[in-house]
């Protein structure tokens, strides 16, 4: 029975000093899990694309792209093409009449051989009156009145033959050559319609030369033409095809300005492949051109950049290994932050190009605040040396 007892008082104490082992271990030994002041929050250097763009809007437009009209007046006798027929360079597309213009091809050759004739005469008898002047038989005045209507029908004989010359152009005129290979986009005339040049060429037929090669010619605003240059690469779409992204090349940035609703504008002309013929001309690209564009590169977040590890976001403890370098991410281990320089290239306002460090090194990007965990003596860092004006300020003379 003692022993029993005295058992139970061993067992007693034991579970006693356990406890107090315990709550002594749980007051003074550090917890791990206890949560700190100032937590970290770390990115990857990996590699990724690093782009900026510019928003347009333009139109989808063939490359090369021929009015073709006519220099003399007529009625429209035969035309040869229609909408969409494919042409060649020198072929007969369209025919006007031609009873007037080879009238006056025939009134033309007459007024020739009369001026010829004339021509020959005054030269004959011009020759013989210089033969009888030249021996005094004949007055000065029969010289030069030989002389004038010689002159006067070798002029006419000239005129003559430009006019000649003139009527045989205008006939060719009659007859419309495609003047390129090509697509024909618009007809303008229909048969037996009468076009007149008196004053303007009219348009009788719009010829594309290369429907596969199109070009967008986008407006650009004035604020973001200064970062556009020739060679960046373009992505456009259009209402016709939703979800298709088509792609393609500045190739000229023009100088000059149009200016709509006091809104400046410049035109950049983009090239557009076109092999599979689904854009037609006439329309509407929203483009995207890519300003920055660096694909396969080493890149970090901007806030990773800025992060320096200076007070509160450190405690006494830490340790920092700086460099002197205008650029520079930030190592943790354990409680020592160590200073990696770095080049930075291109960057979109979010992440950064970045070299002289290994792809996936692990970086601080920031420090937040744990509220719940700062100590009374903790000293919360100020901004600005400013506290906020909707948070309540201290009574009058101090805290009570």
């Amino acid at each position: 029975m003692a022993s029993h007892k005295r058992r139970n008082w061993i067992i007693a104490i034991i579970v006693i000093l356990a406890v107090i082992c315990g709550i002594c271990l749980w007051k003074f030994l550090p917890n791990k899990n206890k949560q700190q002041p100032v937590s970290y929050i770390t990115t990857v250097v990996r590699r990724g694309s690093v782009t900026n763009s510019v928003t347009a809007t333009g139109t989808i437009e063939p490359i090369t792209k021929v009015d073709v009209g006519t220099q003399v007046s007529g009625i429209v006798d035969h035309l040869y093409v229609d909408y969409n027929s494919e042409v060649k360079k020198g072929q007969i597309i369209a025919e006007l009449d031609k009873t007037n213009l080879k009238n006056e091809l025939n009134s033309a050759k007459s007024n020739l051989n009369n001026a010829k004739t004339e021509y020959e005469y005054q030269e004959k008898n011009y020759n013989r009156i210089k033969a009888l002047h030249d021996k005094q038989l004949v007055s000065e005045t029969d010289f030069e009145t030989a002389w004038y209507n010689y002159s006067k029908a070798k002029n006419s004989y000239e005129v003559s033959k430009i006019g000649l010359a003139k009527a045989e152009t205008n006939l060719g005129y009659a007859t419309i050559y495609s003047p390129i290979d090509g697509v024909v986009l618009s007809k303008s005339v229909e048969e037996g319609q009468t076009v007149a040049a008196s004053f303007s060429t009219p348009t009788l037929f719009t010829i594309a030369a290369d429907l596969t090669q199109m070009q967008v010619v986008a407006d650009v605003d004035e604020a973001d033409i200064g970062e556009v240059k020739e060679g960046q690469r373009v992505n456009f779409n259009v209402d016709a095809y939703p979800g298709v992204t088509f792609e393609g090349e500045i190739t000229q940035v023009r100088q000059e300005a149009t200016t709509t609703s006091n809104v400046v504008t410049y035109e950049v002309v983009i090239n557009a492949p076109n092999p599979d013929l689904k854009l037609k001309p006439g329309m509407t690209a929203n483009v995207t051109i890519f300003i920055v564009d660096k694909q396969n590169v080493l890149c970090v977040s901007n806030k990773a950049l800025k992060f320096s590890p200076r007070p509160p976001f450190v405690s006494p403890e830490d340790v920092i290994n700086d460099c002197d370098a205008k650029d520079k991410l930030w190592i943790r281990e354990a409680n020592t932050f160590t200073a990696k320089a770095v080049n930075v290239g291109s960057t979109n306002g979010t992440i950064t190009e970045v070299s002289g460090i290994a792809e996936g090194t692990v970086v601080v990007e920031e420090a937040t605040f744990n509220s719940d965990a700062i100590p009374a003596s903790f000293e919360m860092p100020q901004r600005n040396g400013s506290s906020s004006p909707f948070m309540p300020g201290p009574p009058p003379g101090g805290r009570k």
